[in-house]
C-alpha cells in the first residue's frame, strides 16, 4: 500500500511539474506543440480513457496518475510530421493562444471541467458504477468535441474523426467489460 501511495505522489509531482513547465517554458511550450501537429498523438489520446478506467476500477491510485501523466506527456511522443492540414494548424493555433491568452474567470471555469469530469469519472470506476462510467465518457468526449467547435469555429471539427473514434473504442471496451464484470458475477452464483 505504501509503494502504490509513493508512485501515485510521483507521478501527481510529475504531472504538476510538467503543467507548470508548460506554462512558464515557451521552448518547451514550443516544442510540444510542434510534435502534437503529428495527428498520431490526437488518435492515441483517448484511448487513455480505458488504462485510467481501469486503474479507478481497481483502486489503484499509482495506475489513475501514471495515466494521467503518460496522457499529459502523449502530445510529444510523435516526432514534428513534415507537413500539417490547415485545419490542424489552424486549430492548434487557437489552442496555443487560448492556453497563452489572459484567464479570465469564466475561462477558468470552463477549464476545471477537465479535472471535475475526470475526477467523476474515476469515482464512478472506483465506485464500480460502470453505466455510470460509460455515460461520463461520453459526455467528456462531446464536451470536448463542443469546446473545440466553439473555440476553434471550423478547425474544431479536425478533431471529430479522433474523438469519435477514440470514445468508439472505449464504449465498446466499456460495454465489453460490463458483460465481462455482469457474467463472471452471475457465475459465482452457481
Amino acid at each position: 500500500m505504501l509503494k502504490k501511495n509513493k508512485y501515485t505522489l510521483i507521478f501527481t509531482l510529475l504531472s504538476i511539474a510538467f503543467i507548470v513547465l508548460m506554462a512558464t517554458s515557451s521552448t518547451l511550450f514550443s516544442w510540444a506543440f510542434a510534435r502534437h501537429h503529428n495527428v498520431l498523438s490526437w488518435y492515441i489520446r483517448p484511448l487513455f480513457m480505458l488504462p485510467f478506467c481501469f486503474f479507478a476500477y481497481r483502486r489503484n491510485g499509482a495506475g489513475i496518475a501514471a495515466t494521467v501523466f503518460l496522457l499529459l506527456t502523449s502530445m510529444f511522443w510523435f516526432p514534428k510530421p513534415e507537413s500539417t492540414s490547415e485545419t490542424v494548424a489552424a486549430f492548434l493555433t487557437m489552442e496555443q493562444q487560448y492556453l497563452t491568452s489572459n484567464w479570465t474567470l469564466v475561462k477558468i471555469a470552463v477549464s476545471m471541467m477537465v479535472p471535475i469530469t475526470m475526477s467523476a469519472l474515476a469515482y464512478a470506476f472506483w465506485q464500480r458504477s460502470l453505466k455510470t462510467g460509460l455515460f461520463i465518457v461520453v459526455l467528456i468526449a462531446f464536451l470536448k468535441i463542443i469546446w473545440s467547435i466553439i473555440e476553434g469555429g471550423s478547425s474544431g471539427l479536425s478533431i471529430l474523426v479522433p474523438a469519435l473514434l477514440g470514445l468508439a473504442v472505449c464504449i465498446v471496451a466499456i460495454i465489453f467489460f460490463i458483460r465481462y464484470q455482469q457474467h463472471k458475477k452471475d457465475k459465482t452464483f452457481y
